[in-house]
């Protein structure tokens, strides 16, 4: 997307061969993407470490702002840049060292650590994991999940994200080591989905919280017994392995030595170690296992070849192709800056690292799905992937489509989450300003994402980050409902675009959103119903043939049911939705009666407003906030009846009350309903503007006159006004 600008007052920076043509949006769009498909290829997939990855954010917001030359020169050498970069890393790239890694469970059917691992280390691991779990104490509930009664491994290294484009001996290779969480070395097995137990099901759980000032970096523990092996090749004779915990080091005679060291021990790799195995150990969470390799200078370059070769090819293609002002960066960048240190504060694993995800949870169900999906792709059974692990969606269809995808970009990371989350808060600014104009736009983004107060109310960006972080896809749906309703009703009050190609992709984003979270489908009917009687009222065929074609998609749910289920069910299962309906039209009927008959203690009664409670408490669930959520819900179906708003405003109203309906008959979760609190919020301040703030005017004259002339407020208008005027926004001070 491209954040709305000024003209510039300050001179450009301008590509090496020419200053950009004009040109118009859709040929820059396709121009920007192209670069960024570049820069992609120049850095290489996947893309899992946060150097690479904030490269390539930057220079994509870099992209975002600028304008892109179409000169054929410029565009010729970068070409020759991207290629030379590919080479650098094919010939320059050094040696690697294998890596595997897997859960330790011991005994049990068609267990592959049985027979796949040394018997010297399989032996220690068993013996300490039978001394920290005797048998006796196993299992202490009947319920299924618990791990001694669940599978075995059925591989011995588990399979890695990381290892898909390497062709790995184990599960992935590497060039470094250096680890002292298991969160930050990126196990995947740990969400595996055969794992699935519950916390306090057994003596050993998935993992648990950590709490005090060190949990903002290390905001996990994960407590399930594991091992890590390595193998050297010849290049890395010389360099020093050190290690807190338990190590088996392989001997020329194919036997396993234990070295057992509490502090931190370094030994040098020599021939002897060279083609071995080296064995990590951490089945006990009282014996955590610390790893990290000191190179040789010769491998510390070889390492740097990577990292330098990335920055430099993405820098070039900046220099050559985009014209671009250093200040129109600082607005997006303090965005994304605000809302790296809400994720940080939240849970720091989404950037770069690997959380356990609750045991029969949706997160871990998700990823643990993606896992097969990606794993049956990568055999060359493609339909089987395409299936999804379920002939019958049961729930939420989309969220392991979209995992299996950012995992086959990003690895074993979540920065496909982190990039979506990123791009809410532009989305939110879009939102305002459509509405509300810039200024009032600016400030409530910037307290929508800096300032938790609006968690009351259900709108704020920790919420959605707080959800993305279980691996939910409520936050993701919300995203590309956002962006779609961007789509439907324009930027400006000037209205959307009427061309087809516009209109297809805001159908294809309410397909995508509709395909993650069903629920939204109510809402994203009214909204493309209504506006696709506008637009035959006002004869915009090509619009309304974009947004058709572009939403058909959605019914990709409905045949995959049918061709690999043989059931005819729209989204999901009929019986997932009547397990989901907790008070269905006819119980609100029952109700009714039972009011009418004086009956206060009625079943149905009773549900109904349990239900209704629910949904009136929101996000925060604070009971004292119902009566404004009440009000609020008010205010909406007021704009949606009045004439005085605007029709695409009235339409947004009309469809949040939709998003809000289906919390009235089904099963509720705070986080079903967070992109209807935001657009309630929406419609709350235009209404404010409009309605709410005259009113006081006319009961309390000067209020608002006195509130403005405050001291704070009178400085926060300034700061504000000076960090517009200094990005270049002096629209803002209009």
């Amino acid at each position: 997307m491209s954040f709305p600008t000024t003209v510039a007052t300050a001179p450009e920076r301008a590509p090496l061969m020419s200053r950009p043509r004009a040109t118009p949006r859709r040929l820059q769009n396709i121009l920007k993407f192209t670069t960024l498909v570049l820069m992609v290829a120049g850095i290489g997939l996947p893309i899992n470490d946060a150097f690479l990855y904030f490269l390539l954010l930057i220079a994509a917001t870099t992209l975002a702002v600028g304008r892109m030359t179409t000169h054929p020169k410029s565009w010729a050498l970068a070409g020759i840049v991207v290629v030379a970069a590919i080479a650098v890393k094919f010939a320059a790239d050094g040696p690697r060292i294998e890596e595997g890694h897997n859960i330790f469970l011991p005994g049990g059917a068609n267990n592959a650590l049985v027979t796949g691992l040394p018997n010297d280390v399989y032996r220690e691991m068993a013996a300490e994991l039978h001394a920290m779990s005797p048998a006796a104490g196993r299992c202490r509930t009947s319920a299924a999940q618990c791990w001694e009664r669940g599978p075995r491994p059925r591989q011995v290294y588990a399979f890695s994200f990381d290892g898909i484009y390497d062709r790995p001996a184990f599960s992935r290779r590497v060039m470094g080591i250096d680890f002292s969480d298991p969160v930050w070395q990126r196990l995947g097995f740990i969400n595996e989905v055969e794992y699935n137990w519950y916390t306090g099901d057994g003596d050993i759980d998935r993992g648990r919280r950590q709490r005090g000032p060190d949990a903002i970096m290390h905001p996990w523990r994960i407590l399930m017994p594991h091992f890590v092996v390595y193998r050297f090749p010849a290049a890395y004779l010389g360099s020093q392995l050190c290690w807190k915990g338990n190590v088996m080091w392989e001997d020329t005679d194919g036997t396993f030595a234990l070295t057992k060291h509490t502090e931190k021990t370094c030994r040098p790799i020599e021939t002897r170690d060279i083609g071995k195995q080296i064995f990590g150990l951490a089945i006990s969470p009282q014996a955590p296992l610390a790893m990290t390799l000191q190179p040789t200078t010769a491998i510390l370059l070889t390492q740097l070849v990577h990292p330098i070769s990335a920055a430099v090819v993405v820098v070039l293609l900046l220099f050559l192709l985009v014209n671009w002002q250093p200040r129109r960066l600082i607005i997006p960048l303090t965005f994304i800056g605000l809302s790296l240190l809400v994720m940080v504060a939240s849970d720091a694993s989404l950037i770069g690292g690997t959380r356990p995800f609750d045991g029969g949870d949706d997160g871990l169900v998700f990823d643990g799905w993606s896992r097969i999906m990606v794993q049956q792709l990568l055999a060359g059974d493609v339909m089987r992937a395409l299936e999804g692990v379920e002939p019958v969606f049961y729930f939420t269809p989309g969220s392991r489509y979209l995992r299996a995808i950012e995992h086959l970009i990003f690895g074993e990371t979540y920065f496909g989450y982190v990039s979506l989350l990123l791009l809410l808060p532009f989305l939110v600014l879009c939102l305002f300003r459509r509405f509300l104009g810039p200024r009032a736009a600016l400030s409530l983004s910037l307290i929508f994402v800096a300032l938790p107060i609006g968690v009351l109310f259900g709108s704020t960006y920790y919420l959605y980050v707080k959800h993305a972080a279980h691996g939910y896809g409520d936050s993701a749906a919300a995203i590309l409902f956002v962006a779609a309703t961007i789509g439907l009703i324009g930027r400006s009050p000037h209205g959307p675009s009427l061309n087809f190609v516009p209109g297809f992709g805001t159908g294809l984003l309410f397909a995508l959103a509709v395909f993650v979270r069903p629920n939204l489908a109510i809402g994203t009917a009214v909204l493309l119903g209504g506006a696709g009687l506008l637009l035959l009222w006002q004869r915009q065929t090509w619009r309304l043939a974009g947004l058709c074609l572009g939403f058909l998609p959605v019914f990709g749910m409905t045949l995959h049911n049918w061709y690999y289920g043989d059931v005819i069910a729209l989204f999901s299962s009929p019986a997932s939705l009547a397990a989901a309906t907790k008070m269905p039209p006819s119980a609100y009927l029952s109700a009714l009666e039972e009011l009418f008959r004086l009956e206060f203690a009625g079943a149905d009664l009773a549900r109904g407003a349990l239900q209704v409670r629910r949904m009136l408490i929101g996000p925060a669930e604070f009971t004292a906030m119902i009566p404004v959520h009440a009000a609020a819900l008010a205010i909406v179906i007021r704009v949606s009846l009045s004439r005085i708003y605007e029709v695409w405003l009235r339409l947004v109203a009309a469809a949040t009350l939709g998003l809000y309906s289906p919390a009235l008959f089904f099963l509720y979760s705070v986080r079903y309903q967070i992109v209807a609190w935001l657009l309630t919020l929406v419609v709350f301040t235009v209404w404010m503007r409009n309605e709410g703030v005259p009113w006081l005017d006319r009961h309390i004259p000067g209020l608002f006159a006195r509130i403005k002339h405050q001291s704070a407020v009178a400085w926060l208008t300034r700061r504000l006004d000076g960090f517009a005027r200094a990005a270049g926004w002096s629209a803002l001070l209009r």
